[in-house]
């Protein structure tokens, strides 16, 4: 038999490699990380590297730590297609960092990627947002809440949290209802002093505060949002979606919705489909040119 021959890969197209646990800041004693998914080229210094469109990505977790290792090999193609995935991590309520700490992280994490956008070859005008669950609420309030005092930090002052693309699967839209629907599930009343603190009389407000349903305001100049959830949701009901979806449009937002047939929270929520359709947004929004 011959010796085959393949040839060679001189711009290392398709390859990704993770940089993990890139500190972008510090809370309360504590680093914060993030991990990155990056072509070869970026690390390799190449000349031809191009500037490419940011997805900052945050993972469901219940607002505390996140399982990491389903979701990164899935956002691959990404990268492979143009992207720099930065999967967030945020202080975890369950170790006494109550709301609004995940969003003030999210939003330091986003102005870090800016200051350091040539390191990682992103082109800091083009800076999405994609959560699961809780960290699609997240995703939510960063859009709708862009370079808001509120919750910005004191590290990368000089920088904008705003993001101009955002894609949601499955958000808690309206937290006070997120939590009746779930009031029999073990630990979500533990959840709730850990977000909202041990004085109940204050707990409505807060839930409000942390509702995007509830901050979608008049005249005000939002992204591109794309929202999905599964009609068969038994952690957070596929109603918050239709009303945070006709929040939007009432305010003449560019929106997307989808329904998942049959689908629970997170498992049978993804496919093929789901990804190319969350795809085809992204493309849209930050690749106007293709």
């Amino acid at each position: 038999m011959p010796i085959h021959e393949l040839p060679n890969n001189p711009t290392f197209a398709n390859q990704v490699q993770l940089l993990e646990n890139v500190t972008y800041a510090a809370a309360d004693g504590e680093p914060l990380g993030m991990d990155l998914l990056v072509p070869w080229t970026t690390t390799l210094k190449a000349d031809h590297a191009e500037k490419r469109p940011l997805i900052v990505f945050v993972q469901g977790s219940s607002w505390t730590t996140p399982n990491l290792g389903r979701q990164i090999p899935q956002l691959v193609p990404f990268v492979q297609d143009g992207y720099i995935v930065a999967t967030v991590r945020h202080r975890s309520a369950a170790e006494g960092h109550p709301f609004p700490a995940y969003l003030e992280d999210v939003k330091t994490a986003i102005r870090y990627l800016r200051v350091n956008a040539s390191q990682y070859d992103i082109d800091p005008q083009r800076v999405a947002i994609w959560g699961t669950s809780s960290g699609a609420n997240a995703a939510l309030l960063v859009g709708l809440t862009p370079d808001d005092p509120r919750y910005r930090s004191d590290v990368f002052l000089n920088e904008s949290d705003r993001v101009n693309a955002v894609v949601s699967c499955f958000a808690p839209t309206d937290v006070k209802d997120t939590f009746e629907y779930t009031a029999k599930v073990p630990g979500s009343d533990l959840l709730q002093y850990s977000l909202f603190g041990t004085d109940k009389d204050e707990w409505d407000a807060k839930k409000k505060a942390m509702s995007p349903l509830y901050q979608v305001k008049k005249d005000k100049d939002y992204p591109p949002f794309i929202l999905l959830h599964g009609d068969a949701d038994k952690k957070v009901p596929y109603d918050e979606m239709e009303s945070m979806y006709k929040a939007l449009q009432d305010q003449g937002v560019d929106v997307e919705a989808y329904r998942v047939k049959n689908a629970d929270h997170e498992r049978d929520f993804w496919s093929p489909r789901v990804y190319s359709t969350i795809h085809r947004f992204l493309d849209q929004v930050e690749k106007p040119s293709r």
